[in-house]
């Protein structure tokens, strides 16, 4: 009876984690602009204005791209969840010393997020210091 309850029980979880991904979404993309560069994983974005959107081929992956097509990545997340819906668009930021990482995407009206899968470099500069976390307004299409 108890192995039948731990089974039950993560099937459960499964089940809740494989359909996380088709909450957090992107509709018709996230516009943003910074002032400053900032890593998406492990690449390297100068300032300036970007649009989100998900990627055709994995609803757990995200394009970034600047608004001008020259620079763009791809980038993984993971969902993430608050108990309130956000009131508008938010890109989360942590920045350790001078270096700016993409942290998180917040999209108006949805409960959903998605935090980006944290890179080596990342996880290196949070072991030295502790984030400072900032955040700029998106705008959904």
């Amino acid at each position: 009876m108890k192995r039948l309850c731990k089974v039950v029980v993560m099937m459960a979880v499964l089940v809740m984690g494989a359909s996380l991904p088709v909450m957090a979404q992107i509709d018709n993309g996230l516009d943003f602009t910074t002032t400053f560069p900032f890593y998406a994983q492990n690449t390297k974005m100068p300032a300036g204005a970007y649009k989100v959107t998900q990627a055709d081929f994995d609803q757990s992956t995200l394009l970034i791209q600047s608004m001008d097509g020259k620079y763009s990545a791809f980038v993984d997340f993971i969902p993430t969840r608050a108990e309130q819906p956000h009131k508008q668009s938010d890109v989360t930021f942590h920045k350790y010393g001078n270096v700016e990482y993409l942290n998180r995407l917040w999209v108006e009206g949805q409960r959903y997020g998605m935090k980006l899968e944290t890179t080596k470099s990342e996880k290196k500069a949070a072991a030295a210091a502790a984030p400072v976390e900032h955040s700029v307004t998106g705008k959904k299409h």
